[in-house]
């Protein structure tokens, strides 16, 4: 007996350690199998933050919104002047300094010198005296080199004063659509040929206050397709569509008004090439029959799809100047002034000169910015 349960203990054993056996070998066979497609997925990245800036692609704009490209077609940025007078983009102050998101977006990329910068001014050779000079006095001193004069008739004082920056586009002298869009013309293929960053259009009433002008375009980037200035209007401009369509349907786009002066990245003038330059641009304003300032408008909206950027600090004479804040005046991009007929429409702002000695308001804004200025009253001369 005792031999007989000695050898059952031992087959328990030898049993006990062949199932142990069989369950380690099951194991591994028992476990649920783990598919490629169970596999933890990497995360989606965030192509927005990876596409950087560069010619065809989205830039992240202060507060992370995105900058709209052509195939955002109706997203309009505008720029609106506070009840305090400040510019505004996302609820944030452009132009009063500190370190605010405009500043930090300016920062994040190459820095914009004065230099980039291509400054059209339109003129005719009845207005040398009378508006040239004075704005070589004033502001066109600060951008020499930057500022280009586009007139209709040779002038051997403005020559000797402005050297190669004069040119004389040929045009007519009349105050025509085909004459102001034949200057126009010439503008666009000048700024193409310099390879400028920036072309800024301007008239040869306005005043630019260049280091606003610079602060502005610092917050853009020329690859991108930029277009900024003020509308004349309310609403945006309709006509008939005569360059892809018969003219048999209309087509509505907002345009800066040239009066107040627009600016144009030079990433949107190269795509605006085949209805703007080397005389194309003539024929683009004939097919719709709209003066040089709508033609614009038209292109880059109208054609190219991309949405002009509202920018209240450019002004013209034919808005009321007077309603101007007299603590944002020195703030903005552009002023003017009142023609003959409206000789009162002018900044008000207070300094040294008086209205009879500084009818125009030019003098009196460029002694407040430049102080230092040698013809202005109560400089120190040494």
């Amino acid at each position: 007996m005792h031999v007989s349960s000695m050898g059952v203990s031992k087959l328990c054993f030898l049993f006990s350690l062949a199932f142990c056996a069989l369950l380690l070998l099951l194991i591994p066979a028992l476990q649920p199998s783990q598919h490629q497609g169970d596999l933890p997925q990497p995360r989606a990245q965030n192509k927005a933050a990876q596409a950087g800036i560069g010619i065809g692609k989205t830039p992240l704009r202060p507060g992370g919104l995105v900058v709209p490209l052509q195939a955002d077609v109706g997203k309009v940025t505008v720029w609106h002047n506070g009840m305090d007078g400040d510019s505004t983009w996302n609820g944030k102050s452009l132009h009063r300094g500190g370190n605010n998101a405009v500043d930090g977006w300016s920062r994040s990329r190459d820095p914009l010198e004065l230099k980039d910068i291509f400054i059209a001014v339109k003129t005719t050779k009845k207005y040398h005296k009378s508006r040239l000079d004075l704005l070589f006095q004033t502001w066109v001193s600060k951008a020499k080199e930057e500022t280009f004069i586009f007139t209709d008739g040779e002038d051997t004082e403005l020559r000797k004063r402005a050297g190669d920056n004069v040119i004389n586009t040929n045009c007519s002298a009349a105050h025509t659509r085909q004459a102001l869009c034949c200057k126009m013309s010439v503008e666009y293929d000048k700024f193409i040929e310099s390879q400028r960053k920036w072309f800024c259009h301007v008239d040869d009433d306005n005043y630019v206050i260049v280091p606003s002008l610079l602060k502005l375009l610092s917050s853009y980037h020329h690859t991108q397709d930029v277009y900024l200035g003020r509308p004349s209007l309310d609403h945006p401009i309709e006509a008939a569509e005569r360059v892809k369509s018969d003219g048999s349907v209309s087509v509505k786009f907002w345009f800066a008004t040239g009066g107040a002066g627009f600016c144009i990245s030079r990433g949107l003038a190269l795509k605006m090439s085949p209805w703007a330059s080397l005389g194309n641009f003539i024929s683009t304003a004939e097919k719709i029959r709209l003066p040089d300032d709508c033609t614009m408008g038209y292109i880059i909206e109208a054609l190219l799809e991309v949405a002009l950027t509202h920018i209240h600090l450019f002004h013209s004479h034919l808005e009321n100047l007077q309603r101007l804040p007299t603590d944002t005046v020195l703030e903005q991009v552009t002023l003017s002034y009142g023609g003959f007929e409206n000789r009162r429409n002018v900044v008000s702002i207070r300094g040294a000169f008086s209205l009879v000695e500084d009818p125009s308001r030019f003098k009196t804004v460029h002694c407040l910015l430049y102080p230092e200025t040698d013809w202005c009253p109560g400089t120190n001369h040494h």
